[in-house]
């Protein structure tokens, strides 16, 4: 099911609005061009992200990047199919984590969408995860929009860790067993 913008925002006004002010904000806060991941680009580049949420079964390809700049439509677009598929709260996503995740995606040469395990997580999700789960942080960068679990279906999870650590932009979590990747734009770590 392709992520249909008018059908599949189930949102009051109220969320709508608080949601797009949260968005300017953090976006006003983040630099326009982060020098680690747009100092290369060509100023008419664009970044593309496809996903794919293993919850809802929605897909979502965005230019979220373009013509030197954030696109904030597509990040809407973005912070909405990484909701808490629980709650159905939205965040915004960091910038950084997805450049990491274009990066990343890149230096795999993946041709495969990120599989959405886990993005924004709720505080109400988080607990509740915490108290059946082992590994869930108290403070996880998933509450801030600044952590993600995914795969790609094309690329060994081994060398998506690797391609991740290599990058030396956050926090990498290997879970072998769960098949996915978390990354998150805290300091650089992995485990």
């Amino acid at each position: 099911m392709k992520l249909d913008t008018h059908a599949s925002f189930k949102i009051s006004r109220r969320q709508l609005l608080i949601h797009s002010t949260a968005t300017i904000i953090a976006s006003s806060l983040s630099p326009i061009v982060h020098a680690t991941s747009n100092q290369a680009l060509p100023r008419d580049s664009k970044k593309l992200l496809s996903f794919r949420n293993l919850h809802t079964n929605e897909t979502l390809s965005a230019s979220y990047w373009e013509n030197g700049q954030y696109n904030f439509s597509e990040l809407e677009k973005i912070n909405y199919i990484l909701r808490d598929h629980r709650t159905h709260e939205i965040a915004a996503i960091d910038h950084q984590l997805l450049d990491m995740l274009h990066r990343l995606h890149s230096l795999t040469n993946s041709n495969s969408p990120f599989e959405i395990i886990s993005g924004f997580r709720s505080e109400k999700t988080n607990q509740a995860l915490r108290k059946s789960t082992t590994g869930v942080a108290k403070r996880s960068y998933h509450m801030q929009g600044k952590a993600i679990d995914v795969r790609l279906a094309d690329v060994e999870l081994k060398t998506l860790r690797d391609k991740a650590i290599g990058l030396n932009s956050g926090g990498i979590g290997y879970y072998r067993k769960s098949g996915f990747l978390h990354i998150d734009t805290g300091r650089p770590r992995n485990w």
